[in-house]
């Protein structure tokens, strides 16, 4: 009889730890499959997109903000705010297409491909062409711009000329400051968004 009992010891044991085994090792893979989701869906806010872009250009992100505005000639940009008005992003629709205008005034979650525009003196020149020829492409209600676009770049003048001359004067600064001469603006390429609410 005591033969027995340590007989069904020893098995009930063996079967504890082949079990508790088995389930550490599922544990551990189901974590290490919930880390890489978490890290494949991080969502960021547009400040912190803002301050990290430089070091993302090109790369798959997901960001969250409030829409302050949807372009309305199509729908094809929205503008996402960060902690203010003074922290704002682009995302246009690209090859996805347009924007819900149910976007306005909620919490909108893009994914999408984070993009570098450079504006040098190049692009000025360009820009100063196409005034000049009247083919310039125009955005917002009048020639000054839209006046989102513009408060997300910081711009000032009322006016493609004035507009012009701001960018050559801050394109200087900069120049002098770090030696780039360019601006750097970044925004979204989306490829699916959701309103949040």
């Amino acid at each position: 009889m005591l033969k027995g009992n340590f007989l069904c010891v020893g098995l009930v044991s063996m079967i504890l730890t082949w079990t508790s085994c088995g389930n550490n090792t599922k544990q551990s893979g189901e974590t290490s499959q919930q880390e890489i989701a978490a890290t494949q869906t991080e969502v960021n806010d547009v400040d912190a997109v803002l301050a990290q872009a430089d070091l993302n250009v090109g790369k798959e992100i997901t960001v969250e903000g409030v829409c302050t505005h949807i372009c309305k000639h199509g729908g094809q940009k929205i503008f996402l705010m960060g902690s203010d008005d003074t922290k704002t992003i682009r995302v246009e629709g690209g090859k996805m297409g347009k924007f819900d205008a149910a976007c306005v005034n909620n919490m909108v979650r893009v994914k999408g491909i984070l993009c570098e525009q450079r504006i040098d003196e190049a692009y000025l020149q360009q820009w100063e062409s196409q005034v000049a020829s009247q083919t310039a492409e125009q955005h917002g209600d009048s020639e000054a711009g839209c006046d989102t676009e513009k408060k997300a770049r910081n711009e000032k003048g009322n006016s493609p000329e004035e507009r012009i001359a701001d960018f050559r004067a801050r394109i200087a600064q900069r120049e002098a400051e770090s030696g780039k001469a360019y601006l750097s603006f970044y925004y979204v390429e989306a490829l699916e968004y959701e309103i949040v609410k």
